[in-house]
């Protein structure tokens, strides 16, 4: 790794804590996720991770047509930087029916798609867009082990199915099927267990061919699967993560190689005692969900976490002597995902300067809609 590739040299020009960018890692990272796709028709990249439309845009630049997103205000980035086909990977309940008809009204150009694994969620769906004269594909949202959403594979996955197809409005799109509770570190477990959840969606999908319903496809798995999933020639992939990557997957996941293209700026406000620095990177600015160590400093590989709070971050070091208040440090999050949410912008860094800023534009719940 280039030594001091993170570093910037008018530092001084940014305010901290801040969301680094650094588009050069990014284009990378895109290149790599193609590479092991086998090409670019067989990704679909989730958003939630950046939430940026200029990410979506060099995406679309290297030959990415196909999103998915978590939210309706995702949907709508993506559709708005003319993102042909946008799935929304999250059951649509309450307003977000009517918000969902409104962008497919308003974004002629976006085929738009979503998922579903509950009957009068369905039909709800589905009376709201007959009645606006617009159809949209459904895919099967298929629990394939995390439990979490979905519906099992089985006789009610079937009639569920068969549901889609028959109401106005709607049009079987396939399955969807998240495995996001496997993520061993070892790659052949990983696998074996990959293997292990999948099996009763092909199954399904057999069933239902059989049955004589459409299956278009199957959108599966996350960044840890990755790999295992794009083996299979008919199956869409969808990782997020790797995008940006972080110490999580990074260290868990050491057969994916992805590098740092997000990291967060912090500085030194205090110096609390004997090899101790407290830093402005509380919990409004770095994902705070998982045990520490939450984040990794790049120029300070010893500190270790005493205390963490709102504003705060208070770390033990051996080299805190070495550093004076003002001092900046450079780290890579645990968890990038929900830690860019915390950013209204990301600071963008390319050939050792800031270049611009950029909006986190979908960290809002409603940008239009």
């Amino acid at each position: 790794m280039q030594l001091n590739w993170h570093s910037i040299t008018n530092v001084d020009e940014v305010a901290s804590p801040a969301l680094l960018i650094y588009p050069g890692r990014i284009e990378e990272n895109i290149r790599r996720m193609i590479a092991l796709a086998g090409q670019a028709a067989r990704l679909r990249p989730h958003v939630k991770t950046h939430k940026m439309p200029e990410i979506v845009r060099m995406q679309m630049a290297l030959g990415i047509r196909k999103f998915k997103c978590a939210t309706i205000a995702e949907t709508e980035m993506a559709a708005s930087c003319g993102a042909p086909d946008v799935l929304l990977a999250y059951q649509p309940v309450g307003p977000a029916v009517r918000r969902l008809l409104q962008l497919a009204q308003a974004f002629r150009s976006t085929r738009f798609s979503t998922i579903a694994d509950d009957a009068e969620a369905i039909r709800r769906l589905s009376k709201e867009l007959a009645e606006a004269g617009v159809t949209m594909e459904v895919l099967l949202d298929v629990d394939c082990g995390m439990h979490r959403c979905g519906i099992v594979p089985g006789p009610a996955a079937v009639e569920l199915y068969r549901l889609i197809a028959s109401l106005p409005g709607l049009k079987p799109g396939g399955l969807h099927a998240y495995d996001g509770h496997i993520h061993d570190s070892d790659l052949a477990e990983r696998t074996n267990k990959c293997e292990e959840a999948f099996a009763p969606v092909e199954a399904l999908r057999e069933e239902l061919v059989k049955d004589g319903l459409s299956v278009p496809g199957i959108v599966a798995g996350g960044t840890p699967t990755f790999p295992i999933h794009a083996r299979r020639q008919d199956v869409e992939c969808s990782p997020g993560t790797c995008i940006l990557w972080d110490f999580g997957y990074g260290t868990k996941l050491p057969d994916l190689d992805f590098l740092p293209a997000a990291l967060v700026l912090t500085r030194v406000i205090s110096k609390p005692g004997a090899n101790r620095l407290c830093l402005d990177l509380g919990h409004k600015a770095i994902a705070s969900e998982n045990p520490h160590p939450r984040v990794q400093f790049l120029d300070l590989p010893d500190a270790q976490a005493v205390s963490h709070s709102e504003e705060h971050l208070v770390v033990q070091t051996e080299c805190a002597a070495e550093f004076a208040v003002g001092d900046c440090f450079y780290g890579v999050p645990w968890h990038i995902c929900p830690t860019v949410a915390l950013h209204a912008q990301a600071v963008v860094v390319q050939g050792g300067r800031v270049q611009a800023r950029w909006k986190v534009v979908a960290r809002d719940r409603v940008l239009t809609f």
